[in-house]
């Protein structure tokens, strides 16, 4: 099976697929903003991102949420639940980490499948 890459640089590729499976990270481009404002921000991206690849937030196998500080969980559950479809939610982890940059609140990791 061929890999196929869109949006490589040196560093990382904005999407990566093999094997009808497709992989990709989004992160926040509003670094001033809440983590409300950066979950909505980063979301609405990772879906037409998503949809440019031939899947759906509907055909999320795995999502990996990486929190700049666990004790927003919440308010990024308040985005997330009304975003995933009914029915469709994802395996999924949730953990606090340093990210890249400081001003980033939010970052997230997902494996979806294609259509």
């Amino acid at each position: 099976m061929d890999i196929t890459r869109t949006g490589t640089t040196a560093r990382w590729s904005d999407t990566v697929s093999h094997n009808h499976t497709l992989y990709l990270v989004e992160v926040p481009t509003t670094l001033s903003a809440d983590i409300s404002g950066q979950a909505q921000e980063m979301l609405a991206s990772l879906e037409q991102s998503l949809v440019s690849a031939g899947s759906s937030k509907a055909r999320l196998l795995m999502a990996t949420i990486y929190l700049s500080d666990i004790s927003e969980i919440d308010a990024f559950n308040a985005i997330w639940d009304s975003w995933v479809p009914a029915d469709t939610a994802p395996a999924r982890a949730c953990v606090q980490a340093k990210l890249a940059k400081p001003g980033y609140r939010v970052e997230i990791q997902v494996i979806a499948a294609l259509a």
